[in-house]
Formats: C-alpha cells, sequence, structure tokens
C-alpha cells in the first residue's frame, strides 16, 4: 500500500542524492563558505561582498578595516590637538619635536616585537589587545599637564 510506496521513494531519493554526490567533482561541490573560494590556494576569498558579514572572509575584512580606522585615530588623534596643546603646556618646537621622535621611535620598536607575537598567536588576538590597551592613554590624553606626560 501507501508505506511501500514511500519506502521506494526515501530509498530512490537517497540513492538519487547519493549518486549525485558521487558523480560532483570537487568544485562543484557546494561550499561551506559565503564567497568564493579558491581551494588551491587554502580557501583564500575570491570576491569581496561588501554588505555581508558571512564568515570567516567578510567579517575578518570587516574587522580588519575597523581595527586599522581605531588604529589610525588613535595614532592621529592627538595631532590636530597640538597648537592648543602647545599653548597650554608652555611647549617649545624642540619638546614637541622629542615627542614625536619618542612616539615613532617607540612605534619601530613595537613593530617588532608586535610581529613576532602576530607570528605566535596569529593577529586577532594581539590586534585586539594592543587597541584596548592602546585606547586608555588616548582617552586620558586630557589629563596630561606637563611634557613627561606626553
Amino acid at each position: 500500500g501507501i508505506e511501500n510506496r514511500f519506502s521506494y521513494l526515501s530509498i530512490f531519493t537517497v540513492d538519487r542524492l547519493f549518486f549525485q554526490e558521487a558523480v560532483m567533482s570537487e568544485t562543484e561541490k557546494p561550499s561551506p563558505y559565503a564567497v568564493a573560494v579558491d581551494p588551491d590556494q587554502d580557501d583564500k576569498a575570491k570576491e569581496l561582498k561588501l554588505c555581508s558579514f558571512a564568515r570567516p572572509h567578510m567579517r575578518a575584512f570587516h574587522f580588519s578595516w575597523w581595527g586599522f580606522f581605531i588604529a589610525f585615530f588613535i595614532w592621529f588623534a592627538i595631532a590636530p590637538l597640538l597648537p592648543l596643546i602647545k599653548d597650554s603646556l608652555d611647549l617649545q618646537p624642540s619638546d614637541i619635536w622629542t615627542s614625536n621622535i619618542c612616539a615613532v621611535l617607540f612605534d619601530i620598536c613595537m613593530r617588532f616585537v608586535f610581529g613576532a607575537v602576530c607570528d605566535k598567536f596569529g593577529a586577532r588576538i594581539p590586534m585586539g589587545c594592543v587597541l584596548m590597551f592602546a585606547s586608555i592613554p588616548t582617552a586620558c590624553i586630557g589629563l596630561v599637564n606637563s611634557l613627561t606626560g606626553l
């Protein structure tokens, strides 16, 4: 009766799906990613979908540009305020140069350290930690009242 039709249908469906899976080549199999990837290059994305936050490719893309924006903002947050800071702290031009040189030297040294840390742990965790820790002195820049505070 009706049970035999359903059992025949389910066996036919399973056989058909198995046969299709066996016939499909590696490139025709459905991708677990939301973007086209290149399997010869460790599944690197071949396209950008800017309005997508799908894992892992597009989410990594958006987090990386957002992290770069935050780092850029932190690095250059003080520059537009330099004339006001110079007047309020009574700084000489040599003091400003010294502060800038120290900042650049610290940046160069930290790039070497950060490169080794990224090689060991990957970029995601160190980048997040650096952005969180660097935001604290940036937020406290208004509390500076001397050259040594810069």
